[in-house]
């Protein structure tokens, strides 16, 4: 999906984000997006290894 923006769209996205919300808000909402990502992929990756245990687990029942 992102990959078909380009630079001048990116570049205008930016703008309007400047123009939207202002110089102050930028940094407080790049701060909270990127907050947003780190627990999104934190809660990804513990969800991932509590499967990954299940199946470890199934396969060690399986083999007795």
């Amino acid at each position: 999906m992102l990959s078909n923006i380009g630079v001048p769209g990116l570049i205008l996205i930016l703008v309007l984000a400047l123009i939207i919300f202002g110089p102050k808000k930028l940094p407080e909402i790049g701060k909270a997006m990127g907050e947003t990502l780190r627990e999104f992929k934190k809660s990804t990756r513990d969800l991932t290894s509590d499967v990954m245990q299940e199946i470890e687990e199934e396969k060690k029942k399986v083999t007795k």
